[in-house]
């Protein structure tokens, strides 16, 4: 924090680039991924320090249509956002509830909240009425690009939405704002999300090129707006940048099912597992609501040595590791080397259109680290945990951040049929990276993957595996109560010898004195003490029996004692009747029937009475319930 507090007397906190991805308007809503970059659009930074960059993998016009739309939205809710800080920036959330009750009051805020209401409602129709259409409006002058467009075959399109060209105003202007789609060809692997995030990670830095860059899907928008923050304050405040290599934040979802019955909400594995991880190498990358270095994305070690990292800034190095786009890799030398960027102007976005789409093409990582070792790493439908993985392997370590208010709130399956699908692809993910040369045992033994932290990453690849055993598992309680069976073995301890006194309030059987034929053939069963009617208050009668000698033992000590030392046994046999109390129901199950309720009276009368009236104690009294139990 202290740092945090330096740079802004210095007017020189970092900047950071925002990623959202997007694939399909069908499956993904436009008005989901609206909201989401409205969230990062007014977000409590410099606006002047932050970019927002859009990757949709659809091509599709109506996604475009509606971040055009959301950019005349942002340039008057921002500017309402930070006035009034309003703490949720997401505007179907806001305007959802009763937003404007915990708000000012005043003429003023109730009139622009009602404003911005009607702005968000028409900015919602217009997506809508779109949506209905094939075509959201007319193909020409910035949409154009996408006449006659494919989704899987087609250029890259690269359009600068709003650039922010008003710096120094951080209350009131709107961050940049750029959509990226990728070139897509039928005869070239696309990678999925892995490759989606690598062109944005390139585009961003022929552009922008932060040194620190923010990634979320779109379905998962801002709650906490002072996210950066607390980001950063993790990120400059370690003593060593290896240290923290991602700040990843829990990923929490809103109106979930009510105890989340398809565990699509990832509870225990944030709560517990993410927590546990933190006294090793940190938690794993979750794939959204993660801040990263960008120097490590770009496959920097934390123990290599300036000498090393020189040799890498040549020329021929940096073309067969970053690509033939010069300006890229001026870019990636100046993260590698440390510099500041010189050609990260806020003025410049539309000069480096150009370079941005070659380096957006399909044919672009041919011949370089892309995806082997530096982005995103390629080989996995889990691309998230395997590029965390590989991170983790290099040596580096990650820290969580857990505010009190949750960072991102997202949308989890609300079906099983979505949520099955959903965790068939995980599975089959982390599957592929057990069996890859990024296996965690392999990392462990020839890279900088701790033991305990490869033991994490074992648990969690196995986890379509372990689904099997874990099943029969949970099913052999059930089994074995409807069959009348054990699946542990029986133990047979040995008897007691003052059985008498160890359960002298539970009923044991006699022989009757004139026993017929038939009951010599129970001659096995005499004096058995049983518990038929309700074996479970057996723990908790021994509870009592417990208490019992701890007072009784106490009187022992204290006879002869002060009068404080009296008081002080008295105020325990009072707490031992209160005890007795509050188990009546409990204990009049246990002796069997009410009709066996003398005993319990003898019980109250005595702990009423105390030692006084009873110079024998509690221990007379055990001896009276055992006596009355015999009869």
């Amino acid at each position: 924090m202290l740092k945090y507090l330096h740079f802004v007397r210095k007017l020189e906190l970092p900047p950071v680039d925002m990623f959202v991805t997007t694939a399909d308007p069908v499956l993904e809503p436009p008005i989901l991924t609206v909201n989401t970059v409205l969230s990062l659009l007014a977000l409590d930074y410099p606006a002047d320090k932050l970019a927002c960059y859009v990757s949709d993998d659809g091509g599709s016009p109506l996604t475009f249509y509606s971040l055009v739309e959301a950019s005349k939205f942002a340039k008057l809710r921002v500017p309402f956002c930070k006035k009034y800080s309003i703490p949720v920036r997401a505007p179907f959330r806001y305007f959802s509830g009763d937003s404007m009750s915990s708000q000012d009051t005043s003429p003023q805020f109730q009139q622009d909240w009602k404003k911005m209401k009607d702005e968000y409602e028409q900015l919602s129709q217009k997506i809508e009425d779109a949506a209905k259409g094939s075509i959201p409006c007319e193909l020409i002058g910035e949409f154009a690009d996408f006449m006659n467009i494919q989704r899987r075959n087609h250029a890259s399109i690269v359009k600068v939405i709003w650039e922010n060209k008003e710096a120094g105003d951080a209350n009131g202007v709107v961050p940049h704002l750029v959509y990226i789609s990728r070139e897509k060809r039928p005869k070239h692997p696309h990678h999925f999300k892995a490759g989606a995030m690598n062109i944005l990670t390139r585009v961003s830095g022929v552009m922008t090129n932060a040194p620190f860059m923010l990634n979320v899907d779109c379905d998962m928008y801002v709650n906490n707006p002072q996210i950066v923050l607390h980001a950063l304050c993790l990120l400059l405040g370690v003593k060593s940048d290896k240290d923290c290599a991602f700040v990843q934040f829990p990923q929490h979802f809103y109106d979930g099912l009510k105890d989340d019955p398809y565990g699509s909400q990832w509870a225990v594995l944030h709560e517990y597992l993410g927590r546990g991880l933190a006294g090793i190498q940190g938690p794993f990358y979750g794939g959204t609501g993660c801040f990263h270095r960008r120097k490590v994305i770009y496959g920097l070690s934390p123990y290599e040595y300036d000498e090393e990292i020189s040799g890498k800034l040549s020329d021929q190095n940096l073309q067969k590791t970053f690509g033939s786009s010069m300006e890229f890799t001026k870019s990636g030398a100046q993260i590698l080397s440390g510099s500041k960027s010189t050609s990260s102007s806020p003025h410049n976005l539309l000069r480096s259109v150009e370079a941005a789409n070659q380096v957006a093409t399909c044919v672009y990582e041919y011949g370089t680290a892309w995806g082997r070792e530096m982005g995103w790493i390629y080989g996995s439908t889990t691309e998230d945990i395997l590029t965390g993985l590989t991170i983790h392997g290099r040596g580096w370590k990650s820290t969580s951040c857990t505010p009190t208010l949750p960072g991102f709130l997202g949308c989890a399956p609300s079906g099983g049929p979505a949520t099955m699908t959903q965790h068939k692809r995980w599975a089959t993910g982390l599957l592929e990276i057990l069996v890859t040369r990024r296996s965690p045992l392999i990392l462990t033994l020839v890279g900088k993957l701790q033991f305990r932290q490869c033991l994490a990453y074992l648990w969690i690849l196995l986890w379509g595996l372990r689904s099997v055993p874990e099943l029969c598992y949970a099913t052999l309680p059930a089994y074995c109560i409807i069959s009348g069976s054990r699946f542990l073995p029986k133990c047979y301890p040995e008897a007691p010898r003052n059985t008498e006194t160890v359960f002298g309030v539970t009923q044991k059987e006699k022989s009757p004195t004139n026993s017929s034929d038939d009951d010599n053939a129970n001659v096995g069963m005499v004096g058995r003490i049983t518990f038929n009617e309700s074996p479970i208050f057996i723990s908790a009668t021994m509870v009592l029996l417990v208490h019992q000698t701890g007072l009784v033992w106490n009187f022992k000590v204290q006879t002869g004692g002060s009068r404080w030392a009296c008081l002080e046994y008295e105020s325990g046999a009072l707490a031992l009747l209160f005890v007795h109390l509050s188990r009546w129901s409990s204990m009049v199950q246990g002796f069997g029937d009410e009709t066996r309720t003398h005993e319990i009276n003898v019980l109250l009368r005595e702990g009423v009475s105390g030692r006084d009236s009873n110079p024998t104690g509690y221990a007379g009294l055990t001896t009276e319930l055992v006596l009355n139990m015999g009869e």
